[in-house]
């Protein structure tokens, strides 16, 4: 039988390989969520990954098949990625902030992304990516700044502790819902790839 992760037992620093991170996961009961979606979104595309993508969390067609960015505004994601000569799983690795659904689609709670973030920081550590897109507020929030606000600092190049390239953008969901901001994305996916090609 799988052990359970809570809060009392949390130390991912002796993971060495996405496969077993992935399968430790599926085992986290450390907030409320996994109580009520259909399983844990861990992410997917390629492990060794230059670029990776960040977004919010599974919404219900994601928690419905266990993969990131399958419904409609991951395949927005995808024309986007292709538009600039990227593929999803040769040029990419997906995640979110929390691997859970949250309840009708929300944004996941601070407690939620807290004790959710150890995931993806890991994920990231093992992935090494050189360049991070922040889909969103939420993930700006959750990785760069509590208080940063998406409309202020998409299109901005960040640099991590670590030398990670992160670019902040609107969520591909935000795009469907004002059409108005493809454009911007559009430009800083442009930037993006620019900046993949130098590497």
């Amino acid at each position: 039988m799988n052990k359970v992760i809570y809060e009392d037992d949390f130390d991912l620093s002796e993971i060495n390989s996405l496969e077993e991170l992935q399968n430790m996961a599926g085992n986290c009961a450390r907030c409320g969520l996994r109580g009520g979606c259909s399983g844990v979104v861990f992410g997917e595309g390629n492990p060794e990954a230059r670029l990776m993508l960040i977004g919010e969390g599974p919404g219900a067609d994601e928690d419905r098949l266990g993969r990131p960015f399958v419904g409609k505004a991951g395949q927005l994601l995808d024309k986007i990625l292709a538009a600039v000569g990227l593929e999803r799983f040769k040029h990419v690795f997906i995640a979110n902030v929390v691997k859970c659904r949250p309840p009708g689609n929300r944004a996941p709670r601070p407690n939620e992304a807290e004790s959710c973030l150890p995931w993806l920081y890991r994920q990231i550590e093992l992935i090494s990516p050189r360049i991070i897109v922040l889909l969103g507020g939420t993930a700006l929030q959750n990785l760069v700044e509590p208080d940063a606000r998406i409309t202020i600092m998409r299109g901005k190049w960040l640099v991590s502790k670590s030398g990670i390239k992160i670019m902040p953008t609107y969520h591909p969901a935000a795009l469907l819902r004002d059409t108005s901001k493809k454009r911007p994305v559009w430009e800083d996916f442009q930037k993006v790839r620019d900046e993949y090609l130098k590497l």
